[in-house]
């Protein structure tokens, strides 16, 4: 597949523009995309632009990040800190996604979403209030292995990473994460199935397939 450079800025431009006239598949009033990558890629920050350049062009839209909706330590590390299994198939409340998330962005949905469910770092529930995207705004989901899940998607962006760079991006307390991420390129072929991708080996210089 041929990639071509971009900016980062010129690349949330693009992404942004291709959404405004992006119409939803199944007839809901909102647009759902994924920003799919390991931490590592930093989808996050690519949301973000994406939000940013939706703003300057009146349409609204909210970023949420799969780190919100973390399991319980007591569910994600009952087999150990460093369970490669639990780490892609238990850390994150897909359930959850699925019913404060996509369910009020759906057909029929009221828009009321959760923008996050649990801390990590106090392991206990946020208590956010829920964040009301109007009627034609766009949901902005960034984390890992989005693409194995099924989720209602109307435009899918993996940012890829290759093994090396990977490894060289993550820090060394998280290479135990890495073979996850080897067995999500195996299984779910994220590159393949994803509408866009985005390679991010060098974090200045990302390429796309446009």
């Amino acid at each position: 597949m041929r990639l071509e450079a971009i900016t980062w800025d010129r690349l949330g431009d693009r992404l942004a523009e291709r959404l405004l006239d992006l119409e939803p598949a199944d007839g809901s009033a909102w647009t759902r995309v994924a920003l799919d990558g390991a931490p590592a890629a930093r989808p996050g920050d690519l949301a973000d632009r994406i939000g940013e350049a939706l703003r300057v062009r009146g349409r609204p839209s909210l970023v949420v990040g799969t780190e919100g909706f973390l399991r319980p330590a007591s569910l994600r590390l009952e087999y150990g800190h460093q369970d490669v299994e639990s780490y892609y198939n238990g850390w994150y409340d897909t359930g959850a996604l699925w019913r404060e998330v996509f369910d009020p962005v759906g057909p029929g949905g009221d828009g009321r979403v959760l923008p996050d469910l649990w801390d990590p770092v106090t392991d206990r529930a946020t208590r956010s209030p829920r964040a009301r995207l109007p009627a034609g705004g766009v949901l902005l989901l960034h984390g890992p292995f989005l693409l194995r899940h099924w989720f209602p998607l109307d435009l899918s962006v993996h940012l890829v990473l290759t093994p090396g760079a990977l490894r060289r991006r993550t820090p060394e307390s998280e290479h135990w994460t890495l073979p996850a991420f080897e067995r999500y390129d195996e299984e779910s072929d994220p590159s393949g199935t994803a509408d866009v991708l985005v390679r991010a080996d060098d974090p200045r210089r990302p390429a796309w397939n446009g």
